[in-house]
């Protein structure tokens, strides 16, 4: 099997073809410390793209509340159970990983979820209807008191297993903007790459016997608007742009400089190999550092650790590109932090936006003496 390199396991990786990277890589930054779980982008996407018959369970985009959530159910649980032991020694993995854990015959190690598996999205994750116990929920007791959304998209891997896995050939990636999408017309429904997915972001239709995927609004993109998920997140945790490998990152690139300049956006479950291309900056009130580092990687502490100096006002530029999440629809290529302001540029180099890095705010004084009325309600 030839061998690709995945600089976010730093080291070599089994893979079923030869590592080609595409000309960019889209991708995106969740910000889980700002996610409310309003589910407004999976609603958006769910009336853009998977409205119709046969559609009815898929959720292209999902929110859901970790550590007990997921979709479909124990997806993450599943695939993390197969792969046996996951350790790291600094930054590099010396696991394996799901390619080089395939089962004689199969290009990924995977598992097909049952219909039932995709029955339950979201329902119930957030209710404390019923009593709290340890066998039920694997809490410890006192239960640590956290929790967090984590918000879901296909990520677009550089690695895909559901490309890698396709009988057909019917799965590819984009080599103008490494978006990964599926050839309906050449797809026969056999589902390998449901099976193969670890993320499980592949959905078979019953009704047309086919697969769909996240097509992560490939004609918003070319015309230089970023995804619907993306544009109408309440919170404002989304940054998307296109990613470098590490030896070309430009800091002046929002998404480069969240991934490898600050490092504070660290890829989902890095050690399945895939290496995903959509990041999330972790949770920095969670006590459990072991369930962030099996989710996130050896990274979470420096991440943790560089976020909260931002919030505390000792990173301007850092807090300059988390308000540059969500304040344009246009993608954003570059940004500059100048005189309290932060600008936002497209690839074409024009200001799309510009955001004060502090709000201001203004005391006015509760009688006006020019129109003779009070502000406030003083009876």
């Amino acid at each position: 099997m030839p061998k690709v390199y995945n600089w976010q396991i730093g080291r070599e990786m089994d893979y079923p073809f030869e590592g080609q990277r595409p000309r960019r890589q889209a991708a995106a930054v969740f910000d889980t410390n700002k996610c409310i779980a309003c589910q407004t982008c999976t609603m958006a996407c769910k009336t853009t793209w998977t409205s119709g018959k046969g559609q009815e369970y898929m959720f292209w985009n999902n929110v859901e509340t970790k550590p007990w959530g997921s979709y479909p159910l124990a997806w993450d649980v599943r695939i993390l159970e197969r792969l046996g032991p996951q350790t790291w020694e600094g930054g590099v993995y010396r696991g394996k990983t799901v390619f080089e854990a395939a089962p004689a015959g199969e290009r990924a190690l995977g598992y097909l979820p049952e219909d039932l598996d995709y029955a339950y999205p979201n329902r119930g994750e957030d209710e404390t209807n019923a009593p709290l116990t340890e066998e039920r929920f694997y809490l410890r007791l006192p239960h640590d008191l956290w929790f967090f959304y984590l918000p879901r998209i296909c990520n677009h891997c550089t690695y895909p297993a559901c490309l890698a896995s396709c009988p057909r050939t019917a799965i590819y990636k984009r080599p103008e903007d490494g978006i990964v999408l599926l050839d309906q017309q050449r797809c026969r429904g056999y589902r390998e790459c449901l099976k193969e997915c670890p993320f499980k972001k592949v959905f078979y239709n019953h009704t047309t016997r086919v697969s769909e995927k996240c097509v992560l609004c490939f004609p918003a993109v070319e015309r230089g608007i970023q995804p619907r998920c993306m544009r109408t997140c309440i919170g404002k945790i989304r940054t998307f742009g296109f990613v470098s490998t590490p030896d070309r990152a430009r800091p002046d690139n929002p998404v480069d400089f969240l991934v490898h300049v600050r490092k504070v956006a660290l890829p989902l479950l890095p050690q399945l190999g895939l290496e995903a291309n959509v990041y999330y900056i972790p949770p920095v009130h969670v006590g459990n550092l072991r369930f962030l580092q099996m989710l996130f990687g050896p990274g979470v502490e420096q991440a943790a650790a560089t976020y909260r100096r931002a919030m505390e006002g000792k990173d301007e530029e850092l807090r300059g590109v988390l308000l540059l999440a969500v304040s344009t629809d246009r993608i954003v290529h570059r940004f500059r932090v100048a005189r309290g302001l932060v600008y936002g540029y497209d690839d074409r180099g024009e200001e799309v936006v510009r955001v004060p890095l502090k709000e201001p705010t203004m005391v006015r004084p509760a009688y006006d003496p020019d129109h003779r009325a009070y502000r406030y309600n003083v009876t």
